[in-house]
């Protein structure tokens, strides 16, 4: 059974389980870093993560992913119609140095 679809730069990933299951940590750390090289937008971030956290609403996910999924969801946010985003990019740097604090991978 089909439980979700998962994509990741353009990459469709099927999952072919019973339950639903949470993005690894390296496709979290992917996201945070496609906002800031420009290899995604914004908004679609917001929808990847948005997405999975509906999806896992029930499911067991490590208390890291799920902060990170929440950092990354409503990121494409701006202070009014036109203006700037919520978070800049120097913040949305900050939150991925937290989130590989968090992982243990600073080097």
């Amino acid at each position: 059974m089909v439980d979700r679809e998962r994509a990741l730069f353009g990459r469709i990933v099927v999952v072919m389980i019973g339950r639903p299951t949470p993005p690894s940590r390296t496709e979290v750390e992917a996201r945070f870093t496609a906002i800031l090289d420009g290899g995604q937008s914004r908004d679609e971030v917001d929808r990847w993560a948005t997405r999975a956290m509906q999806t896992l609403e029930y499911a067991e996910v490590d208390e890291t992913t799920w902060w990170a999924l929440g950092m990354l969801a409503g990121i494409d946010l701006r202070d009014g119609p036109g203006g700037p985003y919520l978070y800049d990019d120097e913040q949305v740097l900050g939150w991925l140095t937290e989130f590989r604090e968090r992982c243990g991978v600073i080097s």
